[in-house]
């Protein structure tokens, strides 16, 4: 039992630290501390590496829980029910769970709320448009924080930020906020604003 435990135990430590720098922005959003969203980052590269040892200890659970059992002639009766812990069932809670954490950063997006606004310009001549290059960013979950975060500012036209390019292109009012406030909004995610060109 402690050995089965022990098992269940990996599987799921693994398949939330494959996530974890993913799940972190969303906890960031929902607690209201935007700072902590980078946090757990230096994680990304070894994501393949907890995906890959979550698969390969829950495969060894099922293993052992599916493996015929070596008969033994006792007349001893065998009804004593199965704990809920070591139950197939309880196994199939746990690789379900495991299965929605690693794949999370394909669907986080969803916990982002639409904070698109319209915006009213004062002058078509004030629109302006700034590359910001981000260090940091792993995945969905961190381009959303920090779109999020930069639309809050007022006069934000346009965000669009991507974490394969590493970089955000922001269209703003000129008139309303300024690179700087976009540079603080985005450095206040945990991010960190490493170059910016207009």
């Amino acid at each position: 039992m402690k050995k089965e435990k022990s098992i269940i135990g990996a599987g799921l430590f693994t398949a939330l630290a494959s996530s974890l720098c993913c799940i972190t922005p969303v906890l960031a959003l929902v607690s209201g501390t935007s700072g902590i969203a980078s946090t757990f980052s230096w994680l990304e590269p070894m994501r393949p590496y907890f995906i890959g040892i979550t698969i390969l200890v829950l495969g060894f659970a099922w293993y052992q829980k599916i493996k015929p059992k070596p008969e033994i002639d006792c007349e001893c009766e065998e009804d004593e029910k199965e704990p809920f812990m070591q139950s197939k069932l309880f196994l199939a809670m746990i690789t379900v769970f495991a299965l929605v954490m690693t794949a999370f950063p394909y669907y986080s997006a969803i916990f982002y709320p639409d904070n698109q606004k319209e915006v009213v310009l004062t002058a078509e001549s004030s629109i302006q448009t700034v590359y910001v290059a981000i260090e940091g960013m792993t995945c969905q979950s961190c381009e959303e924080h920090v779109s999020h975060e930069v639309n809050k500012l007022e006069g934000i036209v346009r965000a669009n930020t991507s974490y394969e390019k590493g970089n955000a292109v922001v269209e703003f009012d000129a008139s309303k906020t300024s690179i700087a406030e976009i540079e603080k909004a985005v450095n206040s995610t945990g991010y960190k604003v490493i170059n910016k060109k207009q």
